[in-house]
């Protein structure tokens, strides 16, 4: 049997020939990956609500302007109506998950307290709705399919790069150029 890699802190980028309309042209970070299975956030699908307006479904104040022009994320279709924040470290939240030294998954209430009063607030970060898991054995089943392409994580791509350029710049981190593939793909079964 082979000896178990854990993918923690490594983008997940669908293949080309992803055809799974959830994930097709996606890029998975993944927080969690243990021989118990996989669990990760989709970074580059926002959905059209903002920060503030989660803040106001659930009752917490905005005091910071600049929420208003942020965006939540589908980060995958396990639990879509629990909040999910990806954050460079400030301090640990009632219910933080270290991923590494520097980024945090946390889900309780506070960190959003905190986004909103903008006091103790993580300099970075991104919140989801929902979440992508994997069972035992089934993200190693899909990566033997070739259905994924893996990347270790970069933490500018997860914070730093506005989310409809995340996928082509997680290819660029194996080499791939997103523009040589779309050409491929056109001229795919043509002699």
């Amino acid at each position: 049997m082979a000896e178990f890699v854990s993918y923690k802190n490594h983008f997940l980028i669908a293949a080309p020939n992803m055809k799974d309309p959830t994930f097709e042209g996606s890029v998975v970070y993944i927080c969690e990956h243990t021989p118990s299975g996989a669990m990760g956030i989709l970074i580059n699908r926002s959905i059209r609500l903002s920060v503030d307006s989660l803040l106001q479904r659930i009752g917490i104040e905005n005091k910071n302007p600049a929420l208003k022009d942020i965006y939540l994320y589908d980060g995958g279709p396990v639990q879509v109506e629990r909040g999910f924040v990806l954050h460079t470290a400030n301090r640990k939240y009632q219910s933080t998950m270290p991923v590494t030294d520097r980024v945090y998954l946390s889900t309780s209430k506070d960190v959003l307290q905190a986004v909103g009063e903008a006091k103790d607030a993580p300099e970075k970060f991104l919140v989801s709705l929902g979440y992508s898991g994997w069972s035992q054995g089934q993200l190693e089943a899909e990566l033997a399919v070739s259905g994924w392409l893996i990347a270790p994580a970069d933490e500018s791509i997860l914070f730093d790069t506005p989310d409809e350029e995340r996928y082509e710049k997680a290819l660029k981190l194996l080499g791939i150029d997103l523009s040589a593939l779309e050409a491929w793909g056109e001229d795919a079964g043509h002699a």
